[in-house]
């Protein structure tokens, strides 16, 4: 394992999230519905990531914003677990709050997210060195939607910037922030079946349609390029071969969180130069089962280990 390996992994959280989860019996129009269960989690594409590596026992720092009473909820959320590993800068509006909302008949999901905080072009500077320094020459994480004020170019300035003092870059973003971000070539990509339809002008309805489309952008310059397919599994592109793995059978609960899921499990085994059939392996075991837990609660490392060697990853040969 080569000192690159052994670093640990920084973590951009531009717009992180209060995720507050409710189980009704069925929505009814202009009706009110009282909620079976209602829960609250620590959210976000990086908070998520986060706190997915740090169950899988890697060293791990966020940089993340902060604002008002709902941001004072998230930092209690995430408790003092976390706390060592957080650099935190406050903004003056408030941390958004994303509504998750499961129903039971007929099932259902339904996601209402909102757009957060304007986020100051000085502590986007500021949250620009913070990811830097805690980078280095290891791996930086750029996931997440672009908050107000933010320019559409940070993630492609931020990864040129992360090559440049030689470390690799994980993206998963979408729309123009993906396209501008691509050009810096990141070592990493996932993206899900929807961005990439978006991003090829293309329905991708099977597995060799969707690896091919991943091919096509893989071979701009890009290590890695996972799809996700939600409880279909996950494909994996590298520079010689494609690969896909089926999902495993669980009783789904909640897709929120799943593909954060995968995206940490990738990067631990990235970070320990493990083969693509196991960072696939790995990948859709972590966002597999969170999808068996409520809301935007993750997997353990527990329930990783005992059916990880029982998935299957093929080749594709595309």
């Amino acid at each position: 394992m080569t000192e690159t390996q052994q670093q640990a992994v920084a973590v951009l959280a531009l717009n992180p999230a209060v995720d507050i989860s409710y189980e009704i019996p069925q929505l009814l129009e202009y009706q009110k519905v009282c909620a079976t269960k209602t829960a609250y989690y620590p959210g976000g594409n990086g908070i998520n990531i986060t706190r997915a590596l740090t169950e899988l026992g890697v060293p791990v720092h966020c940089c993340s914003t902060l604002g008002g009473e709902s941001g004072a909820l998230l930092l209690r959320l995430l408790g003092d677990t976390h706390a060592d590993n957080h650099t935190w800068f406050r903004l003056e509006g408030e941390t958004r709050l994303n509504t998750n909302i499961v129903q039971q008949n007929p099932p259902g999901q339904y996601e209402i997210t909102s757009l957060g905080p304007e986020v100051p072009a000085g502590v986007l500077a500021d949250m620009a060195d913070c990811i830097l320094k805690a980078a280095g020459d290891g791996i930086a994480v750029l996931s997440g939607m672009i908050p107000p004020g933010v320019p559409d170019s940070t993630y492609r300035d931020l990864a040129e910037k992360v090559a440049a003092q030689g470390g690799r870059v994980v993206l998963e973003a979408s729309g123009t922030v993906l396209e501008q971000a691509l050009e810096a070539r990141p070592c990493l990509v996932r993206l899900n079946r929807y961005v990439l339809e978006m991003a090829s002008g293309r329905r991708l309805d099977k597995h060799t349609h969707a690896a091919e489309a991943a091919r096509a952008i893989q071979q701009s310059g890009i290590d890695y390029l996972c799809v996700s397919l939600g409880g279909e599994g996950a494909i994996l592109v590298d520079g010689a071969n494609s690969y896909y793995c089926s999902a495993p059978r669980v009783h789904k609960q909640s897709t929120v969180g799943s593909g954060d899921s995968l995206l940490a499990g990738l990067i631990a085994a990235l970070r320990e130069g493990a083969s693509p059939e196991d960072m696939l392996r790995l990948g859709v075991m972590c966002g597999s089962t969170t999808a068996a837990h409520p809301g935007t609660e993750l997997f353990s490392r527990d329930e990783l280990e005992a059916d990880l060697e029982s998935l299957q990853v093929s080749s594709l040969d595309i």
